[in-house]
């Protein structure tokens, strides 16, 4: 696959860095902004749920349960995006300089709106058991929320290069 979001494997590690950079290679396109929001969620996903099975599992109050799950969700976005491009060559400095900002922006989207819709549902900090239907419609719709919040976002930081592919 060799398209803006994946450029061809035998790239050199600064060959990618410059393909990746939309604003350079699609202008930030919607397609491309679908795809880093995907991404995103994908990591954002494993580590909310990570800390809402956590949390619910052990009954830790709302907020306890909302902060382990958001602190997992950024370390697993972070591990997402960070761990690719280290497996590129990049050492853990560069890939960091290389996509902090916008993965920080784009994941406090994502949390937020997801942590706020799931909340709202009662999929986290209500006492339910994990088997309970409520727990995964709430998940699942929090999911969708927070994809549609971030993608505009991504789109916009992709724009202007604040935002890259990994």
């Amino acid at each position: 696959m060799s398209d803006c979001c994946h450029p061809p494997a035998a790239t050199p590690p600064q060959a990618a860095h410059a393909h990746e950079h939309h604003g350079h290679a699609q202008g930030g396109s919607w397609r491309a902004a679908a795809s880093i929001t995907l991404h995103c969620l994908t990591g954002c996903a494993i580590g909310e749920w990570t800390g809402l099975a956590i949390g619910v599992s052990l009954g830790l109050e709302s907020h306890h349960t909302i902060m382990l799950a958001v602190t997992l969700a950024f370390l697993c976005g972070f591990g997402l995006t960070l761990l690719p491009l280290m497996r590129r060559g990049m050492s853990f400095s560069q890939a960091w300089r290389l996509v902090w900002l916008g993965e920080v922006v784009s994941i406090s989207v994502m949390e937020l709106v997801m942590n706020i819709v799931d909340y709202h549902l009662g999929g986290m900090g209500s006492g339910m058991s994990l088997l309970h239907p409520q727990y995964w419609i709430a998940f699942g719709i929090a999911a969708v929320a927070g994809y549609f919040a971030a993608l505009p976002v991504n789109w916009w930081l992709l724009r202007r290069n604040l935002k890259n592919c990994h």
